[in-house]
């Protein structure tokens, strides 16, 4: 998998300005706050329409504003896992599973609701609600329903930043084993350095909007 950005963005007083030629494995966005990583997500998966820019995956143009394309989030067959779990409070957690098959693409990396539920050990909890879970539990859960929607890449916005420490020491192998046995790509977003480390294949860090110069690995990435 290939995935292509090209971003120039302004919203209020920040300019987001990059360019990024990524691969396959785990990629780690790492930046202060305010220096636009989550910007970069929700250009790829659609959430945010670029002043200018491009965004293709192979060979899959998704967002070219010169030639006025913009595909609907819906469209990308993208996963994401936001800082908030954003569970459906009137769900149970197999509803809320049950929920991705809306949004479900199928093709070779298709996975039966069974395998996801093994891999992020999430047996036990399928009969309870929401608010009868901790908050790494939520994000198991979050990260569950967005694998069964089969995604071609999968973006993880700081997926432990609401989750106390305890937790995120629970919730890191599940990201290992998920590395390990789908193999999806996928681009993590954090300020925490130890989340990535030994995990990701290539780091990128932004600083300001922009990708700071020598900062990221195999020259996979470049200012714009």
């Amino acid at each position: 998998m290939s995935l292509a950005v090209e971003i120039r963005h302004t919203a209020g007083a920040f300019s987001l300005d990059v360019k990024l030629q990524l691969g396959a494995g785990l990629t780690a966005l790492l930046g202060p706050s305010g220096s636009g990583k989550t910007t970069v997500l929700n250009v790829i998966a659609g959430i945010v329409r670029p002043d200018k820019g491009r965004v293709q995956i192979d060979d899959d143009v998704v967002v070219d504003t010169a030639a006025g394309i913009f595909r609907p989030a819906y469209r990308r067959s993208i996963g994401y896992v936001f800082q908030e779990p954003r569970l459906f409070p009137h769900l149970t957690v197999r509803q809320n599973l049950m929920f991705a098959r809306w949004f479900r693409h199928h093709g070779p990396a298709s996975r039966s609701p069974e395998e996801v539920i093994d891999l992020l050990n999430l047996g036990a909890l399928l009969g309870r609600y929401p608010s009868k879970l901790s908050g790494g539990e939520k994000q198991r859960v979050a990260l569950g329903r967005a694998l069964l929607s089969m995604p071609r890449l999968l973006l993880l916005d700081e997926p432990l930043a609401a989750v106390d420490q305890s937790h995120r020491e629970v919730i890191l192998p599940y990201l290992d084993r998920l590395r390990a046995d789908l193999a999806i790509p996928t681009v993590y977003v954090t300020h925490t350095w130890a989340e990535v480390t030994g995990r990701a294949d290539h780091v990128i860090e932004l600083d300001g909007g922009k990708v700071r110069k020598g900062a990221a690995e195999d020259g996979q990435s470049t200012t714009g």
